[in-house]
């Protein structure tokens, strides 16, 4: 049996992160990475998505300088954002959070970034198995003669591996996170009831393809709102390089077209008998945002993205929950509930929740954890969480309202009492829902499941 100080299960960038991180910090560290094809990629890894680019602060969320990010990482620097609705339309060019990147964010090749992060965990002396997937974790919180307590990692190969700190990274899917918590929830409670994936589940699709020279916008993210339903159910434009984009959406698993009119709903027919797949959503888009245009115009790019330039992912969005430490126990990124339903991405949640993970499990100092997190992304967790509960109802025009708004409020970016009171009715009554909600949630009380709950 192999015995490390530190294993990971999961090699996106959650855990290769905390390989890193732990690694550097001295311990001996061992990510167990189930490993994917993809067209883009020249060897397996995880199973990455592309759906988000990157914002400024989040690198700094991330805990990296500007510099740090190789070129050929970055597809392209982006300078802004169009919110778009049934009628109007919100633009800005700043997030309004102080950092240290100089642009609005950029648009960036996940399979690089994925490969560079494991590389820099390799180079700091951490170790990978690809390949071979978890199949169980017993936890023996008695230790041995050397360890506090014992994991005991079962692969599909056969082997085992015993590790004194675990850290689970297994995506929002949490394959073997909910296992492994359930050992320490109490009686009658299960962690399928706080993180299952059939319970927030929402999928994303998106296709890779070209976009007509004089369409191109290559600096701008494109959200619309308001014209597909379900919690929070956008689709999207991405730049990529040159005149590629990523064209996809974000919606709700489950939902019954009969429980919308249809008329209210600007990419829904009247004669829909059922929720349009993704690729039909994304054909009623282009009819309806470039009149004159179709399809073929927009040809299908086959060599990106995952395979023949298509990616279906499910993203099971909930709020996040603390980890076991006292179990020697850390959950991150994806699987700690870090991907949000409203924005979506979660790159920098999981890179900044791992490396906290690594240096605090390889450092003894993994209690820690729970507070490490918080404060270095509780303000982040907080704004999702919030606004998520805020539009969860939004039909079209409560999305119209609020972007006309929100165009007064923020002035470009300049947010200021006057222009709250500027905006009007609708304005205030925003604003005061943030200010009421945001202190619903404020003190970690975002976290659905506190570290004093587990039974260990």
């Amino acid at each position: 049996m192999e015995r490390v100080d530190v294993a990971i299960v999961g090699g996106g960038p959650a855990g290769t992160s905390a390989a890193w991180k732990a690694a550097e910090a001295g311990a001996d560290a061992l990510v167990v990475e189930k490993g994917v094809p993809r067209a883009d990629r020249d060897r397996l890894g995880p199973d990455s998505t592309d759906a988000a680019g990157m914002l400024d602060y989040w690198v700094d969320l991330m805990d990296f300088d500007p510099g740090d990010i190789p070129d050929d990482i970055v597809l392209h620097t982006l300078d802004g954002a169009d919110f778009i609705g049934p009628t109007e339309q919100l633009g800005i060019e700043a997030t309004g959070i102080e950092c240290s990147y100089p642009d609005f964010g950029f648009a960036f090749h996940r399979a690089r970034f994925d490969d560079w992060l494991r590389e820099e965990a390799e180079a700091a002396g951490a170790t990978y198995t690809v390949g071979d997937s978890v199949t169980g974790v017993e936890t023996d919180l008695r230790g041995d003669q050397h360890r506090d307590q014992v994991h005991t990692v079962s692969l599909s190969n056969g082997e085992e591996i015993a590790a004194e700190y675990l850290v689970l990274a297994d995506g929002p899917q949490r394959t073997v996170t909910l296992d492994v918590l359930d050992q320490f929830t109490p009686e009658g409670r299960s962690m399928s009831d706080h993180l299952g994936p059939r319970t927030a589940n929402h999928i994303a699709y998106q296709e890779h393809r070209e976009v007509p020279e004089e369409l191109l916008e290559p600096g701008r993210l494109k959200f619309w709102w308001g014209i597909m339903p379900g919690h929070t159910a956008y689709p999207w434009v991405f730049p990529n390089d040159g005149n590629v984009a990523r064209i996809g959406l974000t919606m709700p698993i489950g939902l019954d077209v009969d429980d919308f009119d249809r008329s209210e709903w600007a990419l829904l027919r009247d004669d829909d008998t059922d929720i349009p797949r993704g690729g039909e959503y994304i054909e009623r888009l282009i009819e309806r945002e470039y009149p004159g245009y179709s399809l073929d115009d927009f040809p299908l790019v086959e060599d990106r993205g995952k395979r023949g330039g298509t990616e279906t992912y499910p993203i099971s969005s909930t709020r996040p929950v603390e980890s076991p430490t006292a179990a020697g126990i850390a959950v991150v990124g994806g699987a700690m509930g870090g991907t949000s339903a409203f924005h979506e991405g979660g790159d920098h949640v999981a890179v900044r929740t791992g490396k906290l993970a690594g240096e605090l499990a390889a450092t003894g100092r993994l209690e820690q954890y729970n507070d490490a997190w918080q404060d270095a992304l509780g303000d982040e967790f907080l704004r999702n969480v919030t606004m998520a509960d805020i539009v969860a109802d939004y039909g079209p025009a409560d999305w119209d309202r609020g972007f006309r708004a929100a165009d007064t409020m923020l002035n470009r970016g300049h947010f200021s009492l006057l222009r709250v009171l500027k905006s009007g009715i609708t304005g205030v009554k925003l604003a005061w829902q943030y200010r009421q909600r945001k202190r619903g949630y404020a003190n970690g009380a975002y976290a659905q499941f506190r570290e004093n709950e587990y039974v260990i």
